[in-house]
């Protein structure tokens, strides 16, 4: 007499075969645009704006961003995004980053905030991703000239 091949095994087997072909790929991530929200008498604040192509075929989740922002050579503020964002799959994703930042201390990234139509920035940091494979984190480093938008009113 023949026994019937359990269900669950069955079930095992075409989940293994399916993750097989998954795999992470790192998202790739470029600031677009620094763009001035709020200055006052302490500081302001600036938008980071993230290109983030997911290369994946699958959804990643961000759980968290932390950012630290060099302007002009000058460590200018760190920002930290805690809210999840969903990374459509092999699609480019718009990420807004808010950085507070104080005037002392910020020398010539805030004279060039305020005078130059393009900033010189160094950045370094790191994301946590959200993937069907677990948790990565990936390390953010980038450096090069970007955009500065005009003040928001």
């Amino acid at each position: 007499m023949r026994r019937p091949f359990p269900v669950a095994v069955l079930v095992f087997v075409a989940a293994c075969a399916t993750l097989r072909g998954i795999y992470f790929r790192e998202p790739e991530i470029h600031l677009q645009e620094v763009r001035v929200t709020s200055l006052g008498l302490a500081g302001g604040t600036v938008d980071l704006e993230f290109d983030v192509y997911n290369p994946n075929n699958y959804r990643v989740r961000s759980t968290r961003l932390f950012v630290g922002l060099d302007l002009e050579g000058t460590h200018f503020g760190d920002g930290l995004l805690d809210n999840p964002v969903d990374l459509a799959p092999e699609y480019h994703n718009r990420i807004v980053l808010p950085v507070r930042f104080e005037w002392s201390g910020v020398g010539a990234g805030a004279r060039a905030l305020l005078t130059r139509q393009e900033l010189a920035y160094e950045l370094g940091g790191e994301v946590t991703l959200a993937t069907p494979l677990g948790d990565k984190t990936v390390t953010l480093r980038g450096s090069g000239n970007v955009p500065l938008a005009a003040l928001v009113p």
